[in-house]
């Protein structure tokens, strides 16, 4: 069965739904944990549906186009910099030799060198990128996320998607994108569609504005200052019931809610009791069912499969992506590394080989075969993009770096493709001569989400209403033809 749909109407909030959430809390969920369990009405696609899911990993900070997936050898030293390319299985097709076991694999995926737009701000570019909307909206704030920004593209598919299992249809992992100085990034919100239709998030990690990367096996700071602080801890998140809570303390606490909601009905009689229901079964079900308990319980993974992934945040988030994939969930959005840990301004190439692209390259060829070994992969988009690339033009700021580095740019990047029928070893776009600009087929960020929403099967008509009843397309331009 394909994906079901949900009118894609912006909701509303009268006071009965503001206490039914408070009585939900009762539980001990956080009312992150609910956005995406309220109420639904299906409204099936007839539009062709390629994926059941889509695994979208998102790069902060902005990956070099030419020190991975489009090298440049016979360009100058200045902007070749200092690593090889390798063969691939597939013939005529080269990356980067730091990625061998991606190169391996490379007839079970498939690469974009030509996606292009015009921002170099960290903001701006996550912004673009996470919406698909090159345009920057009115009153856009690159210190903060406003109610003015556009909704971003797991927004876009929570709002329309049903949940499947009683998950939400759009999850983020394993932490929200937050610069070293605090500022929560702009772009992956709900933005114009309000706090409702915010992703849900999952916190796996407590911040720490000097750690960086695939941690605790790959942690790193940019500009390698002393960190005396404790390395970072993965958590999933516990959705067991509290020990303190028994069957009788629970049934005391649905007592509380029933007068709650008798209360509720008093005040509005015109308001009907399904929909709170709805709330009961889907806070109960994260709480007692083992199986959605298991898709965030990595840590009780077989040693093989740990070792499989890589034991750090890389390996494990994408282990619980492809365990919610199976679980039917629509959108899964990966982090792979906070405080922009992709910004390498400089210790590039040290950083490169030995922090980011080891367990970049084997997390992400674990979660394509264990994908492929499961069926799933027929079934499953995976995507990988930053905010923009980097600069062709290798530079140094020895003020806070000891060696150089690459500044951003978002002209030209590559981006990754995988699964859904897509035809592996396929290479779409090529950059200049200097990994600088598009050269062949360029493409913006409204086609690569319009490709992610196309796979889902998402109508290429299909609106959502914001808060004036005012529908918003979901479409901004037309799918990648090859990956769709």
């Amino acid at each position: 069965m394909g994906l079901n749909f949900r009118d894609p109407q912006h909701p509303t909030i009268n006071r009965r739904q503001a206490v039914q959430a408070g009585a939900i809390g009762l539980l001990g969920l956080g009312t992150n944990h609910l956005n995406a369990l309220r109420a639904l009405e299906t409204n099936p696609s007839k539009a062709k549906i390629k994926a059941k899911s889509v695994v979208f990993i998102f790069l902060s900070g902005g990956l070099s186009q030419i020190d991975s997936f489009d090298p440049k050898p016979n360009a100058p030293e200045n902007i070749r910099g200092e690593f090889k390319p390798i063969a691939t299985q597939t013939p005529g097709f080269s990356i980067c030799e730091h990625l061998p076991m991606l190169a391996t694999r490379s007839s079970k995926w498939a690469l974009l060198r030509s996606l292009t737009h015009r921002s170099n701000d960290h903001s701006a570019g996550h912004l673009i990128m996470l919406t698909g909307r090159s345009e920057i909206p009115t009153g856009f704030d690159p210190s903060k996320p406003k109610s003015s920004d556009w909704p971003s593209i797991a927004s876009i598919v929570g709002n329309i998607a049903k949940p499947t299992n009683n998950l939400p249809p759009a999850i983020v992992l394993p932490e929200r994108l937050v610069h070293t100085t605090g500022r929560v990034i702009p772009g992956q919100f709900g933005g114009q569609m309000g706090t409702r239709g915010d992703p849900w998030f999952i916190e796996a990690s407590p911040f720490d504005p000097k750690a960086y990367g695939a941690f605790p096996t790959h942690e790193f700071d940019h500009q390698q200052r002393e960190h005396k602080g404790l390395k970072r801890a993965f958590v999933a998140p516990n959705l067991s019931l509290p020990e303190s809570l028994t069957n009788d303390r629970l049934q005391n606490r649905f007592s509380l809610m029933k007068v709650l909601d008798k209360q509720i009905r008093d005040m509005e009689s015109i308001a009907t009791i399904n929909q709170f229901d709805r709330f009961h079964q889907g806070a109960l079900s994260l709480l007692v069912d083992p199986k959605i308990r298991t898709c965030f319980d990595i840590a009780k993974a077989s040693e093989k499969q740990q070792e499989r992934y890589g034991k750090n945040s890389f390996g494990w988030s994408l282990m619980m992506a492809r365990n919610l994939v199976e679980a039917g969930v629509p959108l899964i959005q990966v982090n792979l590394g906070n405080n922009e840990t992709w910004d390498t301004h400089g210790n590039a190439f040290p950083h490169l080989k030995e922090k980011l692209l080891p367990p970049t390259d084997r997390s992400l060829s674990a979660l394509i075969d264990d994908l492929e070994e499961s069926g799933l992969l027929k079934n499953t988009l995976v995507v990988m993009a930053g905010e923009f690339g980097r600069t062709p033009k290798i530079s140094s700021l020895p003020a806070h770096y000891k060696l150089p580095g690459r500044d951003h740019w978002g002209a030209v990047q590559s981006v990754f493709f995988a699964g859904a029928g897509i035809q592996g070893g396929t290479v779409i776009g090529s950059s200049d001569k200097n990994g600088g600009f598009p050269e062949t087929e360029p493409y913006t960020p409204e086609s690569f989400a319009a490709t992610i929403y196309h796979s889902l099967g998402i109508p290429s008509d299909a609106v959502w209403n914001d808060a004036t009843q005012r529908p918003n397309n979901i479409y901004h331009g037309s799918p990648i033809p090859a990956f769709s």
